[in-house]
């Protein structure tokens, strides 16, 4: 069932996603090489609750800490690590949420680890303008597949490949709500947006084939392939007024 939001239940959402988005700032600005990502999943976890609220990714599920913190082939869900440590040339996608007043805020973007290649970037630069392409795709009386079109169009020119298997989401007092929100789709097709919906839009793309595998965790997945890729996320609410995105800082 979808959930439409009052104007008093996007007031909290918006608090959410002010925290959610604070935290991923706060983390990409501590991004460089000789880190761990332990140490960078503690310092959302300490932002986060520094605001008075919680880290809602963390024991959701059974997931053991506050962020998602994947390296290079890593698609999403890589658990943070005191072993693991960043290296120049790598890329990271951080992916966390904060919960207050118990409404949910969700985000992620995918950092450069000190001087990185043209195509690594290419990557990187072609996932977030497809969050925009996506987002702009998202207007009250569309359709869900207008949304996932516009970003599969857009990598899909540059070469990239779309990631199948795990989509956006609905958001509000649960992290993940109806409905999906795929990132390849066809326009016209799919769930009418209306005011008062509030969706998570995140583009998980690939420098190779689509294809992607969990790992024995039962968490992390990788490219099959070995390839690079790369996660944007935003929360948006659907309104009469246009699309707002609730995880801008």
């Amino acid at each position: 069932m979808i959930v439409l939001k009052t104007s008093r239940e996007l007031g909290f959402m918006r608090e959410a996603c002010r925290i959610s988005a604070g935290a991923l700032q706060l983390v990409g600005k501590c991004v460089e090489p000789g880190i761990s990502t332990a140490e960078l999943d503690k310092i959302a976890e300490d932002y986060i609750r520094s605001q008075g609220a919680t880290p809602n990714f963390k024991g959701y599920s059974g997931y053991p800490a506050t962020a998602c913190i994947s390296i290079n082939n890593e698609v999403i869900h890589g658990i943070p690590s005191k072993k693991r440590i960043l290296k120049a040339g790598d890329i990271v996608s951080v992916d966390l949420g904060a919960a207050i007043e118990g409404y949910n805020g969700d985000n992620a973007a995918t950092f450069a680890v000190g001087d990185i290649s043209d195509e690594a970037k290419r990557l990187i630069d072609a996932t977030r303008e497809s969050l925009y392409e996506g987002i702009a795709a998202a207007r009250a009386g569309g359709r869900i597949g207008d949304i996932g079109s516009a970003i599969q169009r857009y990598v899909e020119a540059r070469g990239f490949s779309v990631v199948r298997e795990f989509v956006g989401h609905g958001i509000g007092t649960k992290l993940h709500e109806a409905p999906e929100v795929p990132n390849f789709g066809t326009p016209g097709k799919g769930i009418r947006l209306m005011p008062g919906m509030t969706i998570a839009i995140e583009p998980m793309i690939n420098m190779g084939l689509p294809g992607v595998k969990t790992l024995s965790d039962g968490w992390t997945v990788e490219t099959k392939d070995g390839s690079l890729s790369a996660h944007f996320e935003h929360t948006v609410a659907i309104t009469t007024d246009g699309t707002q995105i609730l995880t801008n800082v």
